[in-house]
């Protein structure tokens, strides 16, 4: 799978206090870089803690679901979209099936 963007997930943990999801996100991007998924079930059976949403939403928990991870996957292109990275009160507060 290709991972877009990186770079979102490198600023949110570049901001203060949110350092503790650098590891986690790495180890998470590095877990996709090399899977191979052809359908929400391959996700579910990688991450059993995902979220499958409508529109080929994903949610993850990260750093121990201290934060959430919203991403689009288009399965065809192998193409993983990041949409969100927040705390649980920031995630509450968006609509992760339309972000």
């Amino acid at each position: 799978m290709h991972a877009i963007k990186r770079k979102t997930l490198i600023q949110f943990y570049e901001q203060p206090g949110r350092q503790d999801a650098k590891g986690p996100l790495e180890a998470w991007y590095y877990e996709v870089s090399h899977a191979q998924w052809a359908s929400p079930a391959d996700v579910k059976d990688y991450y059993r803690s995902a979220s499958i949403l409508k529109d080929n939403r994903v949610v993850f928990n990260i750093a121990g679901n201290k934060y959430r991870l919203v991403v689009r996957i288009d399965y065809d292109s192998k193409t993983v979209f990041v949409r969100f990275i927040g705390t649980h009160q920031e995630y509450d507060r968006i609509n992760a099936e339309e972000i």
